[in-house]
């Protein structure tokens, strides 16, 4: 049987990819490449350029591949974009996500893994790592989105023969350690990818969003998870439904967190550039503070992370931005 991946020529999605093919399992892609690209895909996968809002489209995927579980990763993901147009927000990760798991229900499939988002939690109401039963409250369109899809897949499980995992990512980062892939986005604001483009000499300068929260230097405090080991988190949920698992919800990180003026620092002493830093105002939307309490996934489904060390996630983001311009121009 097939597992698809919708999203998966882009940044996480093409990291799935390559941990289910390690894994020998047989992949298809679904992406419309709105943002992905088509040289990401491994070659030999197979690969469809459709739009999963399309839901008799999905339907007929679905049924021609043999697809037996699905992993959701296809929408938009940028938090300032979703203020300034939210109605898109909805319809890509919520309208859209409907109509997927519509086709997903109409054709049989059984097992379903949902990327969702730390944005559901919004603002935390107490201090240290967050845990899965914290009040959900986003702050944006983006985590509304995300939560009206958490829900969704919720009552679909309720009323149908569906199993599902929602992973809640907190601030994804880093590349493939092999280098196979890694975050390639045009226009990417992920602070660890901005500032390896910086520190590549990809841009001339980058910001800091606010530098008077109440942190331990006046920026926000992020929880960074290397996406190999957010990628191997995905399979360890797949094998938990194929073991007859029934409903898991859980959050991705470290359980550590770094503010971003540490975060650059790291980026200018690995890479040895001294880069050109921007302090400006705050950005609507933006946590002051979110680090995840990621107890559940490891003693749940006994997950290891391997890349929990901020210069190994550094390292290997830098490395793909030096190797990035290359590719684009082959592609």
């Amino acid at each position: 049987m097939t597992v698809l991946v919708t999203g998966g020529a882009g940044y996480i999605g093409s990291h799935m990819v390559w941990e289910l093919l390690d894994n020998q399992e047989e992949v298809l892609v679904v992406d419309n490449l709105t943002t992905g690209f088509e040289w990401a895909i491994p070659e030999g996968v197979s690969f469809i350029k459709a739009d999963i809002g399309d839901q008799e489209a999905m339907e007929d995927i679905i049924t021609n591949n043999k697809v037996d579980a699905i992993i959701h990763f296809a929408g938009s993901v940028v938090v300032p974009e979703s203020i300034e147009n939210p109605l898109m927000y909805y319809q890509n990760n919520t309208g859209n996500s409907r109509n997927l798991i519509a086709a997903a229900v109409k054709t049989g499939v059984k097992k379903f893994i949902f990327s969702s988002t730390a944005a559901v939690y919004g603002n935390p109401l107490t201090e240290g790592p967050i845990s899965e039963n914290a009040i959900l409250n986003p702050m944006s369109p983006y985590g509304t989105s995300k939560l009206m899809t958490e829900l969704m897949i919720r009552d679909t499980a309720d009323a149908h023969d569906f199993s599902y995992v929602i992973l809640r990512y907190f601030n994804v980062a880093g590349c493939d350690v092999k280098g196979r892939t890694g975050q390639s986005t045009e226009g990417a604001t992920h602070l660890i990818k901005v500032a390896c483009e910086a520190a590549a000499g990809n841009r001339s300068s980058m910001k800091i969003f606010g530098t008077n929260y109440d942190t331990p230097d006046g920026t926000c405090v992020r929880d960074f998870i290397h996406v190999g080991d957010l990628a191997n988190a995905h399979y360890e949920a797949l094998e938990y439904l194929r073991n007859g698992g029934k409903k898991f919800t859980a959050n991705c990180g470290y359980s550590q967190g770094y503010t971003v003026r540490e975060v650059i620092n790291t980026v200018k002493r690995i890479s040895g550039n001294d880069f050109r830093v921007i302090e400006t105002e705050r950005r609507a939307g933006d946590i002051e503070a979110l680090t995840a309490n990621a107890n559940r996934l490891m003693t749940r489904l006994d997950w290891k992370p391997k890349h929990n060390n901020l210069d190994t996630i550094i390292s290997s983001a830098l490395n793909w931005e030096k190797k990035l311009p290359g590719l684009k121009k082959t592609a």
